[in-house]
């Protein structure tokens, strides 16, 4: 306690001790603080900081309700869960295995908001909001590849907007909840596949354990090396993110 009441006290002399420095050398203050005045062009440069800032604080959910990480994240849990290892790997292992599966699968649609968008908008060719469009729409053509009619058709109803005509015409707000609920039904429908011969392996050792007579031993112990063995032999990583990448096609 009495060190964080030292530190607590030192903070603030550490911000002074510029100023305190200069007015003892009998200058000016080096350090000047200037919010951009009162001028309309200063306004409009601290909106768009504040905007961009925005984005960047919510681009991690954008990046997860946009792209193909919550499929992947979700199968890689199961299948930790599946072969009964804990927290083997971790979170963080398995969390950037599926952001760097989530940017190769989704190189082609960035490189094409890169050339549509990007590069216009940085040669001044385009404003910011037509830039948004254009970005918008590779992820609008993704999305709906991979979003089923029962759930579009469902946001649809419930957001009370007119029936669009194309699904091409379907808003991002209405997009973005359906493609999210179809990914997830798609990755419990995988990872129950996933699943299943594990089970399959657990079913056995607790029935052969039962016969044994060996009913105090928990069947955890003998089946998760089986699993694990059995996972290695068939190189189940490869196939799973073959399987993974492939069902994105």
């Amino acid at each position: 306690m009495k060190s964080r009441r030292v530190l607590l006290c030192l903070i603030p002399l550490l911000f002074a001790a510029p100023v305190l420095l200069a007015q003892a050398q009998g200058g000016t203050p080096a350090v000047s603080i200037n919010f951009g005045g009162d001028g309309p062009e200063n306004v409009t440069n601290t909106i768009q900081v504040f905007l961009l800032l925005t984005v960047l604080s919510l681009a991690p959910s954008i990046l997860i309700m946009v792209t193909s990480f919550t499929r992947i994240a979700i199968v890689f849990h199961f299948i930790r869960q599946a072969l009964g290892t804990q927290n083997v790997p971790s979170n963080t292992v398995l969390s950037g295995l599926a952001l760097i599966m989530t940017f190769y699968i989704m190189s082609p649609t960035f490189r094409q908001i890169k050339a549509d968008a990007y590069e216009p908008m940085k040669r001044g060719e385009i404003g910011v909001e037509e830039a948004f469009d254009r970005a918008s729409l590779p992820i609008k053509i993704f999305m709906l590849k991979h979003t089923r009619e029962k759930d579009l058709s469902l946001f649809v109803h419930l957001s009370k907007l007119p029936k669009p005509a194309t699904r091409a015409e379907v808003p991002l707000e209405v997009l973005v909840p359906a493609f999210i609920i179809s990914e997830l039904k798609t990755a419990f429908e995988i990872g129950f596949l996933v699943f299943l011969p594990f089970l399959i392996v657990d079913l056995v050792v607790a029935s052969i354990l039962l016969a044994m007579g060996m009913m105090m031993l928990p069947p955890v112990m003998i089946s998760m090396p089986f699993k694990i063995l059995l996972f290695v032999m068939v190189d189940g990583w490869h196939l799973l993110v073959t399987s993974m990448v492939l069902s994105f096609a």
